[in-house]
């Protein structure tokens, strides 16, 4: 059951009837109102952690610093923490309007992806264990901080800084691929499209010589353009 809670700018108590205040407010606000079937009320993460690593008390703080992070502060959300299964796992509900009722929450190209990378980041800064292998359906491999931070002593590949610049990119929350692509040219990145939909980047002014291409051979899991679509 839902025995940890935690909550940002609402009460657990009456958080819905909060969140559909906003939503009007923000009606009458900006004069802008969205058809129903596209209207959301709430968006929601959910975050599970690897079997007896984490206590909940943990686990809920970290999803509410996940919430923080993603929302920059700039919208209401509830924490979650059930222990009701084998895995402690979080429910994140956020607030599609803003804490001042004049913008809403634009679910951006990739988001999944950087939402991901994003609990990752922080489940590693807290010495927790991650899915290496994320596929739908699949348990994945589970690895370490240790392992974790031994793979990236030393000099950075052309591979990791690829990697890296993927998930800056996609934190920037582009509407769509071609501002992901701009974004990756502002990193220093020559794009180039391939024949059957594919892209491949290179470095530029930095020695790298071939182009890199985006899928999950090439860059490991989690980064084939279906992945970041």
């Amino acid at each position: 059951s839902g025995k940890y809670i935690s909550a940002y700018e609402c009460d657990p108590a009456t958080v819905a009837d909060e969140f559909l205040l906003t939503k009007a407010s923000y009606a009458a606000m900006t004069g802008r109102e969205q058809k129903k079937e596209n209207d959301v009320l709430c968006y929601q993460i959910r975050q599970s952690f690897y079997p007896g690593e984490v206590p909940p008390k943990e686990a809920n703080r970290i999803g509410y610093e996940l919430a923080m992070r993603w929302t920059k502060g700039r919208h209401a959300f509830i924490v979650t923490t059930h222990t009701d299964k084998q895995h402690i796992h979080c429910h994140i509900y956020y607030n599609s309007t803003t804490l001042d009722c004049t913008r809403k929450f634009r679910n951006f190209w990739g988001s999944s992806f950087a939402l991901r990378r994003l609990s990752d980041r922080l489940c590693l800064e807290n010495g927790l264990s991650i899915v290496e292998n994320p596929k739908p359906r699949s348990k994945g491999k589970y690895r370490n901080y240790g392992e974790w931070q031994k793979e990236r002593k030393g000099p950075l590949s052309y591979q990791d800084r690829l990697r890296l610049a993927i998930d800056t990119a996609l934190a920037e929350r582009p509407a769509d691929l071609d501002e992901f692509l701009n974004l990756m040219k502002r990193a220093g990145y020559e794009v180039k499209k391939v024949r059957g939909g594919g892209i491949s980047f290179r470095l530029t002014g930095q020695g790298q010589e071939r182009f890199t291409r985006l899928r999950a051979s090439t860059l490991g899991d989690g980064y084939d353009l279906q992945d970041v679509l």
